[in-house]
């Protein structure tokens, strides 16, 4: 079947039971950390720090279990999940007491990974690359009986792709990728579509592009697909999205907001492709021009120091001009793991879109712009009013899904 001919493979009917974690690029520091980081809080060798979903502002809302997740994913790394994990220890991020006794728990975790798209590898159409991992996919929500699956992309940063005229004719494009001698997509949008064609929900952590085309949107919305992005908000960003909304309330006029960011490991060697870098710069950056102003001077750099691993440290300088022309400074250092804060976020999105799923919604939900530093279907980068956007979602998502519940039990036979 072609992209723009499968019948919707979604139901708004609410089951309760467990959910699929498929996870892009699911053998990297971030996939890893989560694979660890969820067998530590199921042996009750760890709390939930960092997930915004297991506090008492979700408390009533219908989300599965964090023992609900099952983790599978693609990844075109054949480095083990136990192994990568063990190496994370060796660099200091994880902490050897919560792999120790997580070997079992993570070779599951590597049996339902399955191989990715390698453009240099890869033979025949890009549609049979689609068709072979959406049914990788279909076949680990029917193996475990999965009430849903929400794919999440959280694999290496791509370049921007030039904006071709298939990506916007639905016909022209499912043309170019059943054609053999062309490689219309990036990895990123492969995925997106398997995700698509699997009937799962989406999310992109990364600034690749992903879904992010006109004729691929159009598709996961005629499909019934609920999706989210862009490019996850975990530090500097994060920063920027809770001090700027306080220079604004206040009066304060910002003229500049310069930031430095240094790192190593594999984000640090990937972000040192000037064309991969080019999309991590313009989500970073938008966000604070929509909450202070296109005024503002906001130079930006990302540096790749091979020795600092996978710590990673944001500098930034913030000049503003307060009561009579004064000058206002400020400086911020953050410093931190980068995929230590990513992966309780990628637990919450998988919880928040499987409810989406169960509540039968479709397209871009902007309440999820919490998590992102791009949000699709929103211009609202103001961290407070995300926080509270996506409380009053969830808790009102909740209460439909509640009463779909209550209706089917109320109709099912004794």
């Amino acid at each position: 079947m072609t992209p723009h001919d499968t019948p919707s493979t979604t139901s708004a009917t609410w089951h309760e039971g467990r959910v699929g974690l498929w996870l892009i690029g699911a053998r990297g520091s971030i996939g890893t950390v989560v694979a660890v980081g969820l067998h530590a809080m199921l042996a009750e060798l760890a709390p939930p720090t960092g997930c915004t979903t297991a506090g008492e502002a979700f408390a009533g809302v219908p989300l599965p279990a964090f023992a609900d997740l099952v983790i599978g994913g693609h990844d075109v790394s054949t480095t083990p999940v136990r192994e990568r994990a063990h190496a994370l220890v060796e660099s200091g991020m994880l902490a050897h007491r919560f792999v120790a006794t997580a070997g079992d728990a993570l070779d599951r975790v590597d049996a339902e990974i399955r191989p990715g798209y390698d453009r240099a590898t890869h033979s025949g159409s890009q549609a049979d690359a689609m068709r072979r991992m959406a049914a990788d996919i279909t076949d680990f929500r029917e193996r475990h009986e999965l009430a849903h699956v929400v794919v999440i992309d959280i694999s290496s940063t791509e370049p921007i792709i030039e904006d071709h005229v298939e990506f916007h004719d639905a016909e022209l494009f499912a043309a170019a990728l059943e054609d053999a001698d062309r490689a219309l997509l990036p990895a990123s949008s492969l995925a997106a579509l398997a995700a698509i064609e699997s009937g799962s929900a989406y999310a992109c952590f990364t600034p690749s592009t992903g879904i992010d085309l006109p004729a691929i949107r159009n598709l996961a919305i005629e499909r019934g697909i609920p999706f989210a992005g862009q490019d996850g908000k975990t530090g500097e960003t994060l920063v920027r999205t809770a001090l700027a909304p306080m220079f604004v309330a206040r009066g304060m006029r910002v003229l500049s907001w310069a930031g430095s960011n240094i790192l190593g490991g594999g984000d640090g060697a990937t972000l040192a492709d000037p064309e991969a870098v080019r999309s991590k710069l313009a989500s970073k950056t938008r966000g604070l021009v929509s909450l202070v102003g296109d005024h503002v001077v906001a130079p930006l750099h990302i540096d790749n120091v091979p020795d600092l691993g996978d710590v990673k440290t944001a500098w930034d300088h913030i000049h503003a001009e307060g009561f009579l022309s004064s000058r206002i400074t400020m400086q911020t250092i953050w410093s931190a793991y980068d995929s230590m804060l990513a992966a309780p976020l990628i637990l919450d999105i998988a919880r928040l879109l499987s409810l989406a799923a169960a509540d039968g919604q479709r397209g871009a939900i902007p309440e999820f712009g919490f998590f992102f530093k791009d949000p699709w279907g929103s211009d609202v980068h103001d961290f407070s009013q995300q926080t509270i956007a996506l409380r009053e979602w969830a808790h009102a998502t909740g209460v439909r899904v509640h009463a779909v519940a209550a209706a089917e039990s109320a109709v099912a036979p004794a």
